[in-house]
């Protein structure tokens, strides 16, 4: 044991000592490295400026010159971004006024608009109420010019001769006395203020003769030869003419727009009647139904199976155009 132990003794002296020449060497290594940073470091380093006389400036001197130049650099980039910040300012004032401005010119034409608006709708609401009042106008002046014709008599067919011409008084007597002599009979007051073709002058284009208008004296007489007419063919010394109330232009228009329903009607015995104006009234399914207008008339038969489709109005307003 004890020779074992001597032996293993030279063993670790021998790694002691080479393990020392390693540290030795390593931080030999550090130490050469750091004194070589040292040296370029004082290589490197800024050399402070000399002053007014030849001595060296301090580093307190040299540390106050550099933070008075970085305070210069500041100052003049902090004074650039300043400036760039207030251009940026303006502009974005200036923006914001034009922004503003447009607002107000967008408000103010939206209140035109609103205003243009309200205007138009008062300018449709007082055309709405001029057409209204023409309407009613129209209307008016046509029933008076219809009452002024109240005492007249319109006779259709009555031949262009010049012996009847001349003597339109005469034939008219004569025309009484042919078809309704119980007139005369009874006393009745047949003579006429005026009687005269219509148009005044003859239009030679035209080979039907002009309608004569006749004005009698008396309201009940005229009323009585009015019935006469509807109840039967009138004629003149054999030939067929026709009496009908004498109304004003647009008034017969609108009489004559019903020819063809009133013609249709009577062929399915509905018992038509023009009734003043222009109303028609017929008897259908025991009642009596009155229209004034052809689309209320056009409406009604197509709501009727027995009357749907016999109506062709639309033809007949083709006709009429």
């Amino acid at each position: 044991m004890a020779n074992s132990t001597e032996a293993q003794k030279p063993q670790n002296t021998k790694k002691n000592k080479k393990k020392g020449a390693t540290l030795d060497t390593f931080y030999g290594a550090k130490i050469q490295n750091t004194e070589q940073i040292e040296d370029n470091i004082k290589e490197n380093a800024p050399k402070p400026s000399k002053g007014n006389g030849n001595s060296p400036q301090t580093y307190d001197e040299f540390e106050s010159e550099m933070t008075k130049k970085m305070e210069a650099f500041w100052e003049e980039k902090l004074e650039i971004m300043q400036k760039k910040f207030t251009h940026l300012q303006n502009r974005y004032d200036e923006t914001e006024k034009e922004n503003q401005a447009l607002k107000a010119r967008i408000r103010q034409l939206e209140d035109n608009d609103r205003v243009k608006e309200q205007e138009l709708i008062k300018q449709s609401q007082n055309t709405k109420k001029l057409e209204e009042n023409i309407k009613y106008l129209t209307d008016k002046v046509i029933d008076l010019e219809n009452r002024g014709r109240r005492d007249n008599l319109r006779i259709i067919g009555l031949p262009e001769k010049p012996e009847i011409n001349t003597k339109l008084d005469m034939v008219i007597q004569d025309i009484i006395k042919e078809n309704c002599p119980e007139i005369l009979e009874q006393g009745g007051n047949t003579a006429t203020d005026r009687a005269h073709r219509t148009p005044s002058t003859l239009n030679p284009q035209k080979t039907t003769p002009r309608n004569v208008i006749a004005k009698f004296q008396s309201y009940q007489t005229k009323e009585k030869i009015l019935q006469e007419a509807r109840k039967r063919q009138f004629r003149y010394k054999g030939m067929p003419i026709r009496v009908t109330q004498d109304l004003a232009s647009s008034t017969l228009n609108d009489r004559k727009a019903w020819n063809m329903i009133f013609r249709k009607a009577r062929e399915l015995g509905l018992q038509p009647r023009i009734s003043y104006p222009a109303k028609l009234t017929i008897y259908f399914q025991g009642k009596v139904w009155a229209f004034n207008k052809i689309e209320d008339f056009q409406l009604f038969a197509k709501k009727r199976p027995e009357l749907c489709g016999k109506f062709d109005t639309e033809n007949q307003r083709a006709r009429n155009t």
